[in-house]
């Protein structure tokens, strides 16, 4: 028998959204996404109101390989134990680290002008040895064990040096790849070499398979599970101090974040 004030209920997709560098925030209140911090809201978007699936909004540069790869570990546990498929909306980039993020979800969509890839690991930095020579500086350091200043950027760089740093990307680099080809298995080319750090815009990345096609979050969803799905959206809390204005902590945060933005992101 039907009851006709019973109606069925609505399906829910919990929306989160994951924007900038991913990282352990280095201040108190400090910009940055870290395994840590989105814990808690990541729980929250999976278990709570039994939703049919989880829709990631994405739009970060990259930054710790380390918290790039716990964050997408911990999403793909959440959405075995709950059985919860997980969509991944790539807004203006997912590159380096955040295209690590990107390879958590069960489907990947972009924008057509969507920039995704960058699968490599870089380490940068100065030298300031013919500088301070030039000046007159002496440098003086005093270590216990050879390796302590390896790298120091006021004195030449060597060849030992080069060689100890690409030992450490190396395999990191080899921990992306495969973190790639396991989510993206059996979607992308034999015959081309994806793990260059070269980036891609929105369909040629769909052609390539690094995404699956084309859409954007509220319509996608609404296709897939009817046009009166609820979206229960999720976002990280602001720390208590910060709601009272901006510090400078807050400012060089901001144009940190934005100069890795530029790095990668075109501007019209």
């Amino acid at each position: 028998m039907r009851i006709p004030f019973l109606s069925r209920r609505r399906p829910t997709v919990s929306v989160i959204r994951l924007q900038g560098a991913i990282g352990i925030p280095a201040r108190y209140g400090a910009a940055g996404l870290s395994d840590a911090g989105l814990a808690p809201l990541l729980d929250r978007a999976f278990r709570r109101r039994k939703p049919v699936a989880v829709a990631i909004a994405l739009n970060s540069p990259g930054g710790s390989p380390v918290q790039s790869s716990l964050i997408a570990a911990r999403i793909r546990r959440l959405a075995q134990d709950t059985r919860v498929p997980v969509h991944v909306f790539v807004e203006d980039v997912a590159a380096s680290g955040g295209y690590w993020l990107a390879t958590a979800g069960d489907r990947i969509w972009a924008d057509e002008s969507s920039v995704l890839g960058s699968i490599g690991v870089i380490s940068a930095g100065f030298g300031f040895a013919d500088l301070i020579q030039r000046h007159g500086i002496e440098r003086r350091i005093h270590t216990a064990g050879t390796s302590k200043s390896w790298l120091d950027p006021f004195r030449p760089e060597t060849s030992e040096d080069v060689a100890r740093l690409q030992r450490l990307l190396e395999p990191i680099h080899e921990a992306f790849k495969a973190q790639v080809c396991t989510r993206r298995a059996g979607r992308l080319p034999a015959d081309r070499d994806l793990f260059t750090g070269e980036i891609w815009v929105g369909r040629e990345a769909v052609s390539l398979g690094l995404a699956d096609d084309i859409g954007h979050l509220e319509p996608a969803m609404r296709g897939l599970f009817g046009r009166n799905v609820d979206f229960q959206r999720y976002g990280q809390r602001v720390p208590f101090l910060r709601r009272f204005g901006i510090s400078a902590d807050d400012l060089i945060d901001a144009a940190a974040e934005r100069t890795a933005f530029a790095r990668i992101t075109p501007q019209g």
